[in-house]
């Protein structure tokens, strides 16, 4: 028996003044209202209705029992609209995780735009580099991904974009530009540490190839797993590193880093958003992803139309 539907049942029947009013409002046969009354004084051991063929009246117990009911079912109703209200509502806290990288150069350009749009969300911003970040406990976790993402979570593709090899101008006068990339064995490379990377090795990908993976011997001069710490190293003469095209558009277009062996890159870099539960999404959640996913569009094709030798 489904307790709570013969609560409902029993409350309709009292509140229409008959079983066969309570069938048509409930939608139900009167056959089931009355054997939903049945079943229910059968659990509880007890008569609620006086039932003539002229009028229903409550039993002693019945009207005992329906004070409770309502206030019961009062309280269900309540608690779904509260809960439908955090799906529902433009409203609340948003929790979100972010690796650094994508705090700095992903989230925060958008901060302010989406406060004005959305003045009732307030996003709480937890950035930490976590090797199996807790999903679980945050609407959206934002990954950085390496090609195609084949976690088992579930997660949105917010962009893509490609990482391409840079180095600053004193670093080319000062050790030369590499004509191809046998040469980087020879040059002070920057590497970042990922769960894929080789130490002593660079897969690198022809555009002209379709993207077809070949590995160069390196000896890297930093290894490190801070993108940014990389981009200050290569703008200020350290060596040769890569990084994603929207990175890096501006201090390519300033002059402070140029692009060297194109059309070689470093790969098809990728950003997700991983979500705890496909279903029962919070509105606000969605009209952050939507959000995000349009300003990281333009800001990708504002990236490429101003940076020159990018595409």
């Amino acid at each position: 028996m489904d307790r709570l539907m013969s609560m409902r049942v029993f409350q309709k029947v009292i509140d229409e003044g008959g079983f066969a009013a309570a069938a048509r409002a409930l939608d139900m046969s009167s056959a089931g209202v009355t054997r939903q009354i049945a079943d229910l004084e059968d659990y509880l051991g007890t008569r609620l209705l006086h039932r003539t063929t002229r009028r229903l009246s409550l039993s002693p117990a019945g009207e005992a029992y329906l004070n409770r009911v309502r206030t019961i079912l009062t309280d269900i109703d309540e608690a779904h609209q509260l809960a439908s209200s955090q799906t529902l509502e433009l409203a609340g806290e948003l929790r979100i995780l972010t690796p650094p990288v994508l705090a700095t150069h992903v989230l925060a350009p958008l901060l302010a735009g989406f406060a004005a749009e959305y003045p009732n969300i307030n996003l709480n911003i937890e950035v930490d580099a976590l090797r199996d970040p807790p999903i679980e406990d945050y609407d959206v976790t934002l990954l950085p991904t390496e090609g195609i993402f084949d976690a088992d979570v579930i997660a949105r593709r917010v962009s893509s974009t490609q990482a391409i090899l840079v180095a600053s101008p004193a670093y080319i006068q000062r050790k030369g530009t590499p004509k191809s990339p046998e040469d980087l064995i020879h040059h002070d490379t920057l590497r970042l540490k990922t769960t894929t990377a080789v130490y002593g090795q660079w897969r690198l990908f022809n555009a002209t190839r379709n993207d077809e993976p070949v590995d160069f011997a390196v000896k890297p001069k930093l290894w490190a797993n801070h993108t940014d710490t990389l981009l200050k190293a290569a703008v200020d003469g350290v060596g040769i590193t890569s990084a994603a095209v929207d990175l890096v558009a501006p201090m390519l277009n300033q002059g402070s880093l140029v692009r060297v062996l194109a059309p070689w890159n470093a790969g098809r870099l990728s950003l997700y958003a991983a979500l705890p539960s496909r279903k029962f999404i919070p509105e606000r959640t969605r009209v952050f992803l939507e959000y995000l996913t349009e300003q990281t569009r333009i800001q990708n094709d504002a990236a490429l139309r101003a940076c020159t030798n990018c595409a």
